[in-house]
């Protein structure tokens, strides 16, 4: 299977366009590119229940972020703080850039 590239990565800001947490913001901390999906920073929580083990005796309920799939969210600008579309180029270098479609900025 071909693995596609993402209009997001690890660290950049997004927001949520669709779903329960729509409308926040949050910043990225994890990026599985095989199911395209993404883990947002306190977003998405689910409860999950832990078995009593060695490192934890009494085991517990713990509150942790589910992923979120990629079409879900939308690349914010940092220069104007809003939400854009995002497209990639080649720069004068011959290099990647990833631009924003509303402003023509390099992110």
């Amino acid at each position: 299977m071909n693995k596609k590239k993402l209009h997001v990565k690890t660290g950049d800001t997004v927001k949520v366009i669709a779903g329960d947490e729509r409308g926040k913001t949050g910043r990225i901390i994890a990026v599985k590119i095989d199911s395209q999906r993404v883990t947002i920073e306190g977003l998405n929580m689910v409860t999950k229940h832990q078995k009593p083990s060695a490192q934890n005796p009494q085991g517990g309920i713990n509150k942790v972020e589910a992923p979120i799939h990629a079409s879900n969210v939308m690349l914010v600008d940092t220069k104007t703080g809003e939400a854009s579309k995002t497209a990639r180029r080649k720069n004068s270098e011959g290099k990647t850039e990833r631009y924003s479609k509303k402003t023509g900025e390099v992110i």
